[in-house]
Formats: C-alpha cells, structure tokens, sequence
C-alpha cells in the first residue's frame, strides 16, 4: 500500500426534495449567484422555474447554453466574462458533468487577470477560484465530487484534464428524481463513463483489499441497477444507487493507497470525442474492453482474475487466462446490452485519422511512463484505436 494524504472538502447533500435547501447555502457564499445550465432540460423538468424561485432573494445571472464536451472559445470564455462584468460571488451549476466541467474552469477564470487557458493547460498555477455550487441532473462523470473538470478546444483538438484542489464545489445536490428524465442513452452514457472511472484506478499496482472491495462493490452496484432504470426510468432506488455510485469516481477516494494507473482509457479517449465531438461514455465503453484485450499479459493477468471473480462473479476453479478473457467479454457483452456502440465506425470514426490521434495521445497525455500499471507506446495506442475500428 503506498502512502497518502487525502482531504475533500465538499458537502453533498442527497435526496428527495434537498434542493429546497439552496438559499441556506448560497446564502454565506455571496448575494451575486451565476447559474450555469446546458441545451433547456432543466427548464423541461420544472428545475429552472423552481431555481429561480428559490434564489428570489439574490441577483441572479445566467450563461445558458454549455455544450457537453464543454468548449474553452465559447463556454468558459464567456462565463469568465459574465463573472468580471456582473462581479459575481459564487457560481451555481445545474445540470450534467459538462456544465460543472465548464463552471470549474470558469470560477478559476474568474479571479485571474490573464487568459484561461493558461490554467486550464498548467502553464500558471491556479491560486484562487469563485465558490460553486451544483445541482446535478445527471450520474456519471463524479465532478460534483471532485477538483477537476474536462475542457475542449475545438481549434486545437485538445481536450484536457484541468484538477485543482480550488475547484471543489463548496456543496453538492444530489436528487435521483432530476434523474428520472435522462434518456436511455445518457443513461447508459453515464454508467460507461462511471465503470471507467473506477477501472482505471482499479487497475493499478500495487493494490490494496479496501479500496479493491469499494471499487468493486461499485461497479457491480452499476452493473446491477443500470438494467432497471433503463427498464423503469421512475424507478427512485435504481436512480438513487447510480446516482450515488457514479459520485466516487474521480474524487481520490479509490486511489487511496493504490499504485499509479495513468488514466489509459480517457487519455485515449480524449482524442476521439476532442477530434469527433463524439459522446465520452460511448468513446469510453468502445475503448475499454480493446484496452484491456491489448494489456492482457503475465504481470496484468492477476488484476484480471480478481475483477472477474469478484466483480462478475467468475468461477475461480478455471483457468487464471479463460477468467480474464471471460471477465473482458463480460464487460463488453454489458455495455452491448445498454445499446452502447461497440466500435469506432458505429459512431462515425473511420481510420482516416487514427494515425494522428494516437500521435496526439502519445504527445499529450504522458500513457508511457513507466510507472503506469502498463505503459503505452504510441505504437500501443494506435493498435488500440485500429482493434476498435
């Protein structure tokens, strides 16, 4: 097990009705509230009116409109904007993980005097940021429970991990019934995105029995409940155990004492939805079983009969290499069944790029450090991306 120091200083408040609480909150954070939200559903579902309604008491500004795969040109640069003109105090995101995404990196924007992106890219360390508060309509990405956001842009292809620890929202609304509208495909979306989260950090050396019982449980708490919200979208416990299990996705807890994993399967997929603007979750569940195909070996293979034993419930009588090939089409025979796409073509990616993305991969987001749990070359990743095809 190796070492750790571990904080998170983000209140969530969950369940039904907890958004009532929203004046109490905001209310020590500043009167001056931007609310961030994305493409109208919130105002489908009655969100909005009942926001607005709420917040009656303070100056209330909006940034409608941000796009999944937030964008930096369009979306942070004009919250940042709308933050120094209106001197905003405290931000509050409704919606999915793009629009917390964005709201992060806007709040950093907001107290620095030069262009965001230097943030967002590490070339100035963030010292400060707005407040946030969420309120989420979506279960997949855990931003409402972490410092980091996932920012594209568009003229460059970059799509890039921003984590800060000034970026953890101040609280948290976490109510399954927001959930109940989202469609078959977020769904299953959300759940991809959410599986992946905790695999990546699952497969990593050295390991540890507590974190691997939580990850575990977690996935096999996707696993069971995803079936049932897409059978019964009203279904208040299916929604809630989702819900609740996508929260601990990248906030550190299932890293604690764990080897380094280096993110394979995101930094690949950064590439496809930054290139493709395609959905992350559906990018992701196409990569993950192929990733894990291309690093089955004698030193991966002991990670493997553990996830399939305990994660999928595979004998553990049969061979340690049958359990593992059995584990890797279990999980794509799963996100087959929530109608996720199985290869790149299905969501419009030919091979006329692949070169060029995994190129990019291999640049930008370090896959070949040695210690990763399985290094990748940009041969590696090209092998990958043609397997996906």
């Amino acid at each position: 097990m190796t070492n750790f120091d571990y904080q998170t200083p983000t209140r969530l408040i969950f369940g039904k009705d907890v958004v009532n609480q929203l004046p109490e909150v905001l209310k020590p954070l500043g009167q001056r509230v931007l609310i961030t939200y994305g493409g109208g559903s919130i105002k489908r579902i009655g969100l909005y009116a009942k926001v607005m309604e709420l917040l009656k008491d303070f100056d209330v500004f909006e940034l409608p409109g941000i796009e999944p795969n937030p964008k930096y040109s369009t979306s942070v640069v004009d919250g940042v904007r709308l933050c120094k003109e209106h001197n905003i105090d405290v931000i509050l995101s409704v919606g999915g993980g793009s629009v917390l995404d964005c709201s992060k990196a806007i709040a950093a924007g907001a107290l620095y005097e030069g262009e965001t992106w230097d943030l967002i890219t590490y070339k100035v360390p963030t010292k400060a940021a707005l407040p946030i508060v969420d309120i989420m309509t979506l279960a997949a990405t855990g931003s409402e429970y972490d410092c980091g956001g996932v920012i594209s842009r568009t003229e460059t292809n970059d799509k890039i991990g921003y984590i800060d620890p000034h970026l953890y929202p101040v609280a948290s609304f976490l109510d399954p019934t927001y959930t109940f509208t989202v469609n078959a495909k977020h769904t299953a979306a959300g759940v991809a995105d959410a599986i992946n989260h905790v695999c990546e950090q699952y497969f990593a050396l050295p390991g540890n029995d507590v974190i691997d019982g939580f990850c575990e449980s977690l996935i096999r708490t996707l696993m069971k409940w995803t079936p049932v919200a897409l059978d019964k979208p009203t279904d208040y416990e299916a929604r809630a155990e989702i819900m609740f299990a996508c929260t601990f996705g990248c906030n550190g807890i299932l890293a604690l004492g764990m080897g380094q994993s280096g993110w394979p399967m995101h930094g690949i997929e950064h590439a496809l939805s930054a290139y493709y603007d395609i959905t992350h979750g559906q990018g992701l569940a196409i990569i993950m079983p192929h990733w894990m195909r291309h690093i089955l070996c004698e030193k991966t293979m002991p990670r493997f009969v553990k996830f399939g034993v305990n994660v999928l419930g595979i004998s553990p009588k049969l061979p340690d290499k049958e359990i593992a090939e059995k584990a890797i089409s279990g999980m794509s025979n799963f996100f087959k069944s929530l109608g996720m796409p199985m290869t790149l073509r299905e969501v419009g990616i030919d091979d006329s790029r692949l070169d060029e993305m995994a190129h990019h991969v291999a640049v930008n987001e370090g896959l070949d450090n040695p210690k990763n749990f399985y290094p990748l070359s940009e041969k590696d990743i090209l092998e990958i991306l043609k397997a996906a095809l």
